[in-house]
């Protein structure tokens, strides 16, 4: 006999479970949309910033040492403009990040008034919201008691109801008081901070500029100096020469005058010897 094959049961499905939707976050308001974004795209440019920073730098290195290596003019003069691509690269990272502190500085200005507007909103619904569940509370409790003192009580009611709103609202706009101050110093502490770092910086660039000035000058002063010694050096043999022709007539007539007093006194000797011989003559 043929064997038979047992059927198999149909396996049951496993089920799948649905996948749930992320939850859907509040809204931004408008202002704070517009700084998020500012934000984001100079994220995006800083990123961009860095990496070409980086490959200048690289670039740079690879200059310097071919410059270093050859020696020749036309390297070094690629290496100078390198290291001069490479600085300005770092001067542009640095102004996207000045304005990405800006950005973030509005930022938390923008989420600041926004949280003071929601407290505002918030306050203001929490007050209805208990007036409303008063009134109802008020409402059965009136309708229990309103054959027997429906006037009085109502009016009662209505004083003490009036009482406990006055209280909560105070405390709640004391609350949202409190929270605004407190984002208020925040910001204030941030502007504080920002203008310190900006100071700073531009102390910092100012020292440099002054340093990078005297080295100039220095280099200025040092040229010059070499430039004077060369030509005093060219013009000393000129000089010497001059000076040579001066004295040359000075010293002939240096030995004239010397030489004339001792003529004279030769002169002098010669007529005494004849009047000496004419005296022995006469004798």
């Amino acid at each position: 006999m043929a064997k038979v094959k047992a059927k198999k049961k149909p396996t049951a499905k496993k089920r799948v479970a649905a996948k749930k939707a992320p939850a859907k976050s509040a809204p931004m308001a408008p202002a704070v949309q517009k700084a998020q974004d500012a934000i984001d795209k100079l994220n995006k440019s800083i990123t961009a910033e860095q990496k070409s920073q980086a490959s200048l730098q690289n670039k740079s290195a690879v200059a310097k040492k071919k410059a270093a290596k050859s020696g020749k003019a036309a390297d070094k003069n690629a290496a100078k403009r390198a290291r001069a691509a490479t600085a300005k690269a770092s001067a542009k990272v640095k102004a996207v990040r000045a304005k990405s502190s800006d950005a973030k500085l509005k930022l938390s200005k923008a989420k600041a008034a926004a949280k003071a507007k929601a407290a505002e909103a918030a306050v203001a619904a929490a007050i209805t919201s208990r007036a409303n569940a008063s009134a109802a509370a008020d409402s059965v409790a009136c309708a229990k008691a309103v054959k027997a003192f429906e006037a009085a009580w109502q009016k009662k009611r209505a004083a003490a109801n009036k009482k406990k709103l006055a209280a909560l609202a105070k405390k709640l706009k004391a609350k949202a008081s409190a929270a605004a101050k407190k984002d208020a110093t925040k910001v204030a502490a941030a502007e504080k901070k920002a203008a310190t770092k900006a100071k700073a910086a531009a102390k910092k660039s100012a020292a440099k500029a002054k340093v990078a000035d005297r080295k100039v000058a220095a280099k200025v002063k040092s040229v010059a100096k070499k430039a004077a010694a060369k030509a005093k050096k060219k013009a000393a043999p000129k000089k010497k020469a001059a000076a040579k022709k001066k004295a040359a007539p000075k010293k002939k007539a240096a030995a004239k005058k010397k030489a004339a007093p001792k003529k004279a006194v030769a002169k002098k000797k010669a007529a005494k010897k004849p009047a000496k011989r004419k005296a022995a003559k006469k004798k």
